[in-house]
């Protein structure tokens, strides 16, 4: 981030050099933008725990007398393949030298974050019943922002003007929906005796958070207001979780939200754990039912906190209108 800050500050000096050394032969000037684009992911992390279950892709044998992993792939990715709207205000300083602001959304595709087939869930003797776990969490991020930004234009031929910019992407709000779905297969023998479908939707809030964006881009006009434009950007920023919370959560399609108790609804994020945590890695009863212990399942869970990315280079196409 300081190399990033470095190269805009320098950038912006040499800019502003070369507009007061250069002759405007345009007047002042403002101008609109509107534009879609779509995002490839640039760079892959390991994704965060979903629900306490590691970023992998797991496949278990499934028999009860040999219920053994036979094979395990990491998962990661970035949140920054996807699609974004915006709409953009510039003001021309000179035939070089321009700012603009840019207000967007965003909506990412939907990123598999951990995977489990087949696992032994559970085992009554009694009943020789053997329940099996397959689930799927799948995540999906949504946001608006502001990405301000200084644009140097490298002049005019033949209806074409290509410029470079370089800004800031500010995070106005956004969340990252993390879209669960379990299902339990109950067998006595080789014979499935019950079914149970949970789904589960968690909303997590990001803390603020800053990003980096530079593009190359041209214009060509098509009338004496009117142009085409199209851009290549590319961006970078991680966003950090603050809270998190079970919006939605059913059993074979009816609502079981109010079976939850609050340590299971509600997560706060926090950079290190001790054993003041609400955390039964820390403390054994802490966010259960127990009933040796009845106020801390009414309290927020703790966990670390953990980032996720939304790095990605896109195509921005739209039109341009200056006055």
């Amino acid at each position: 981030m300081k190399k990033n800050l470095f190269l805009l500050g320098l950038l912006v000096c040499s800019m502003a050099t070369m507009a007061q050394t250069e002759k405007a032969d345009k007047p002042e000037s403002w101008y609109f933008k509107l534009g879609g684009s779509y995002f490839n992911q640039t760079a892959s992390t390991e994704f965060p725990e979903v629900g306490g279950q590691a970023p992998n892709r797991d496949v278990y044998s499934g028999t009860l007398t040999n219920n053994k992993l036979v094979s395990r792939e990491s998962i990661t990715g970035s949140f920054g393949q996807g699609f974004r709207s915006g709409i953009t205000a510039g003001y021309r300083f000179s035939t070089r030298l321009g700012v603009e602001m840019s207000a967007n959304y965003y909506i990412s595709n939907s990123k598999t974050m951990a995977q489990t087939t087949d696992r032994l869930y559970s085992y009554n003797p009694t009943t020789t019943v053997a329940t099996y776990l397959s689930f799927t969490a799948e995540g999906q991020i949504k946001a608006f922002d502001l990405a301000p930004a200084i644009v140097m234009f490298l002049g005019e031929a033949h209806g074409f003007e290509p410029y470079t910019k370089v800004g800031v992407i500010v995070p106005i709000h956004g969340t990252l929906d993390i879209k669960t779905d379990r299902q339990f297969l109950s067998y006595v023998g080789n014979n499935v005796v019950s079914t149970s479908n949970v789904y589960s939707k968690d909303v997590v809030k990001p803390n603020p958070t800053i990003g980096f964006m530079a593009a190359l881009g041209t214009s060509y006009k098509l009338g004496k207001h009117i142009s085409a434009f199209a851009e290549l950007e590319y961006r970078n920023f991680t966003v950090h979780g603050k809270t998190k919370e079970t919006t939605e959560y059913t059993v074979n399609g009816a609502d079981a939200l109010s079976t939850r108790n609050a340590s299971q609804i509600h997560t706060n994020y926090h950079k290190g754990l001790d054993v003041n945590s609400n955390n039964p890695l820390f403390n054994p009863n802490t966010a259960t039912t127990d009933t040796s212990d009845t106020t801390r399942p009414n309290e927020a869970m703790d966990e670390l906190s953990s980032f996720v990315g939304i790095s990605g280079l896109g195509l921005t196409v739209g039109v341009k209108y200056s006055l």
